[in-house]
């Protein structure tokens, strides 16, 4: 595994270990469809493929997210459970209650 991987994968652990759980919500994706978060989908893709030979893979996961992120802000609008949204890096997340 070459050094882009591991400092990925370091980063990715640090991430779920320290500050995932203090947001206390999933990403959009995770949240809409349920399933793995997108840190967990994006390790297992940087441990299968590597992280530049994931970058597609890897970009369309945090496509999704991110209408997956819209679909929710639109449920929001009309009364769904969604309570507010963190911006986190270039990625908004709603919250959810309940």
């Amino acid at each position: 595994m070459n050094t882009l991987n591991t400092l990925a994968l370091g980063s990715i652990d640090v991430y779920q270990r320290w500050l995932s759980p203090l947001k206390g919500f999933h990403c959009a994706h995770a949240a809409l469809f349920g399933g793995e978060s997108c840190s967990a989908a994006v390790r297992r893709l940087v441990s299968e493929q590597g992280l530049v030979g994931g970058r597609a893979e890897i970009a369309a996961r945090f496509q999704t997210c991110r209408q997956a992120y819209g679909h929710l802000l639109g449920a929001q609008a009309t009364g769904g459970r969604v309570q507010g949204v963190c911006c986190c890096g270039p990625l908004p997340i709603p919250f959810r209650c309940g």
